[in-house]
């Protein structure tokens, strides 16, 4: 698989009252198409910092960034994010949400309305389609705020903790929602986390992350059933994700201050 995104020599600072502040070291990555990618580490070590960057929200102080070979120099459509805050409009239905990008773009409304159609069987919202955001529960609001993403059909998918707010049985559902989308629709995803079971639940590759100023300490590539699936039952029990959770585990920890 080529890579769809290139990250080199990355590094970034904040300019604050008091001077200059490191936010990440240099951080090289690459994110090939179609692959699952998350990153762990401990808080303020630079992981939204570096998503941000690469969904083009700020420009790094040092470094290049490409998508699919060109520099990226701002937000693009091939790059579609979703943040742990929730970007649902609260005037319009669970059905128009999920489908406000596809009306910008005047996407054809039979077209439109399948792929809303689709995108509501795969996150699982049957049958609230023509609620407003008021009516949901915030596991029901995430899932809106994801599908919307993906009806705009972009290459790559940036999540920064998306479900770090929910309970922890919906987040559980999520996951598992979640890991179903991605294998349905093979898009490229970078996915943000604290949580070392949720990093390897998900992901094909786990980086693991130094504290502040953080660079890419470890990488761990995650073996996947033939299907592309997972559930929360065969993870718990299969010895061998086990073992790579404890080692994730092991890699952060040693990064507490």
């Amino acid at each position: 698989m080529a890579d769809k995104i290139e990250v080199s020599g990355f590094r970034h600072f904040f300019r604050t009252e008091i001077g200059s502040v490191q936010a990440t070291g240099t951080i090289d990555l690459s994110i090939k198409a179609g692959e699952f990618v998350t990153l762990v580490g401990p808080s303020g070590c630079g992981k939204t910092t570096l998503l941000k960057a690469i969904a083009g929200f700020l420009t790094p102080s040092e470094g290049n960034i490409l998508c699919d070979g060109i520099p990226v120099r701002g937000p693009g459509r091939e790059r579609g994010v979703v943040f742990q805050e929730l970007a649902i409009l609260p005037w319009r239905t669970v059905r128009r949400n999920i489908g406000h990008g596809l009306e910008i773009a005047r996407v054809p409304k039979a077209e439109r309305e399948a792929t809303v159609a689709r995108l509501i069987g795969l996150m699982g919202l049957g049958g609230f389609e023509d609620r407003y955001p008021h009516e949901l529960s915030g596991g029901m609001r995430q899932r809106v705020a994801v599908a919307r993403t993906w009806a705009a059909d972009p290459e790559v998918i940036l999540m920064d903790e998306p479900f770090a707010a929910v309970d922890a049985m919906t987040r559980l559902t999520l996951q598992e929602e979640l890991g179903r989308l991605c294998a349905a629709t093979r898009k490229t995803v970078f996915f943000i986390t604290h949580s070392v079971d949720e990093a390897v639940f998900l992901a094909d590759r786990v980086l693991v992350m130094t504290r502040r100023p953080g660079t890419i300490k470890a990488e761990l590539e995650i073996p996947r059933s033939a299907s592309g699936g997972r559930d929360w039952d065969s993870f718990t029990s299969d010895p061998l994700m086990q073992k790579i959770a404890g080692d994730v585990m092991h890699l952060v920890h040693a990064e507490r201050v």
